[in-house]
């Protein structure tokens, strides 16, 4: 009903006080009391139990892989078989991904650089491994490339040479066929003895990727034009110590009660990995992570709960999913946007939570309020709005970061295939942001109930309304997700 009532005034801001009073007076009228009981039937208390379990020393932190991730994946599935949801992945409430950690050995490995009239010996500390693998050659001239302009079929099996700091580097390699590709940086790095990584079995290169942190390497590389270059390179670099690894997103599914609407779903969902603990040092070593993101796991297993309550349900889906790997840069969503459990045409909206729990922000207490990221990206903006103004909880816009973490967070993932997504939060930036200090008795619960019952609304609002929510086709911010969308449908 909100959405019908409001289209036309979405993005028209000046209209935007008389669509509320009316949209908002028209909505609440239509929650029944079911519905309202379904919103009080969240709770601080049943919240502070999940946090601070998810949140506890026992899991070392979560991370990806350890036995403190699967604990918690054990632990969220129990929770959605307690709310009624119905088992939605390849293994009961699991969506198993494949995996690898590499170690790779940097012992005695050494890069040699020869030109004309020089040679240069670059060591071990200069060098970083972003893809592990197998490299053993000497002499060889390499190719410089450019990745606005590579052809594949003039690049197979060649030791390539980039420079280049592009956030897309590796995909745009990933499809290439080398034999060796090595990037040349002119700051200064360090690389550990040993380089572990975790890689996705489907997408792993099956070369080696090696950034090279030298001032002398990437000035050379800068000079020479693209194509053969006039030095000689030779690399000797052991095979990697492989492990395989399965990690897990967890699902669990509400379904619609619409006989139509039933068949598209609303996306609940929030990442359950973080940084596991520091090798080592004194003190605290454990990295808890109950804002980010217990906070928002617990918020996804409260939500479930209640709206398994609601009577009847929401008309359409509502599908739950709980991320491994996040922090290791969104591998669970990622899993999911390329292996999708439902149709993503056929799923409206992806409502993503984290670092909703804590209220310190830098600039004083955030308590009653809530905000989004990619504010304005898609009408999900106006019904958070609505939904907020409608359970006395202040939506605020935020002034910096709303675009910037956009893409940090899993609604990134969903975003890129064209599904109107947002990660909803409390605060950007808090005091323990990735320190060992983000404990479970720092979070605010009755705020983060009142955050949870304006979110649950949304979801019902959205869930509710025949038509679906649509991204801000006027804006640049939204070219990309646009596209998508549209070649989605």
């Amino acid at each position: 009903m909100f959405f019908t009532l409001c289209r036309a005034s979405r993005w028209a801001r000046r209209g935007l006080a008389l669509a509320l009073a009316t949209s908002l007076a028209a909505y609440t009228a239509a929650i029944t009391p079911d519905r309202k009981a379904a919103l009080d039937h969240i709770s601080a208390q049943s919240l502070q139990g999940h946090v601070s379990f998810l949140a506890s020393d026992l899991l070392e932190g979560r991370d990806t892989p350890s036995r403190g991730l699967d604990i918690a994946a054990e632990y969220i599935a129990s929770q959605f078989r307690r709310a009624g949801l119905k088992p939605a992945g390849d293994d009961g409430y699991f969506q198993t991904a494949h995996y690898v950690t590499t170690g790779q050995a940097l012992d005695g490995v050494e890069l040699t650089v020869r030109a004309a009239n020089s040679s240069l010996q670059i060591p071990k500390s200069e060098m970083r491994i972003l893809a592990a693998g197998k490299a053993e050659f000497s002499d060889v001239t390499p190719l410089k490339i450019s990745l606005d302009d590579v052809k594949p079929d003039l690049v197979a099996g060649r030791v390539l040479v980039v420079a280049t700091k592009r956030r897309d580097a590796m995909a745009v390699l990933r499809k290439l066929k080398p034999s060796a590709v090595l990037l040349a940086y002119s700051s200064a790095g360090r690389a550990p003895e040993v380089t572990e990584r975790l890689e996705d079995v489907e997408q792993r290169s099956v070369f080696p990727v090696i950034r090279v942190h030298s001032h002398d390497f990437f000035k050379l590389v800068e000079a020479a034009k693209p194509g053969a270059m006039e030095v000689k390179l030779s690399l000797r670099l052991p095979p990697p110590v492989e492990r395989p690894v399965n990690l897990r997103n967890v699902v669990g599914l509400l379904p619609g009660s619409d006989p139509t609407l039933g068949g598209t779903y609303v996306l609940i969902s929030a990442h359950y990995d973080h940084l596991g603990m520091k090798p080592s040092g004194e003190g605290d070593l454990i990295f808890n992570g109950a804002n980010d993101d217990a906070s928002g796991v617990a918020s996804m297993i409260e939500m479930a709960s209640a709206l398994s309550a609601s009577t009847p349900a929401p008309r359409r889906s509502i599908l739950f999913i709980a991320y491994f790997g996040e922090e290791k840069g969104l591998l669970g969503s990622r899993y999911y946007g390329r292996h999708p459990l439902f149709p993503l045409k056929k799923t409206v909206a992806d409502l993503n939570l984290e670092h909703l729990g804590r209220t310190d922000g830098p600039n004083g207490s955030l308590a009653g309020t809530a905000t989004m990221t990619g504010y304005g990206y898609s009408d999900i903006t106006t019904a958070f709005e609505m939904a907020g103004a409608a359970t006395g909880l202040k939506i605020y816009a935020p002034e910096r970061n709303g675009d910037d973490y956009f893409a940090r967070s899993d609604n990134q993932s969903l975003a890129d295939q064209g599904v109107p997504a947002h990660t909803f939060l409390t605060a950007f930036e808090f005091p323990d942001y990735h320190k060992v200090g983000d404990e479970w008795n720092k979070i605010d619960y009755a705020n983060l109930a009142k955050v949870n019952r304006a979110i649950a609304l949304t979801v019902m609002m959205i869930a509710d309304d025949p038509l679906p929510p649509h991204w801000n086709e006027s804006s640049v911010k939204t070219e990309k997700y646009v596209k998508a969308w549209r070649e989605l449908k």
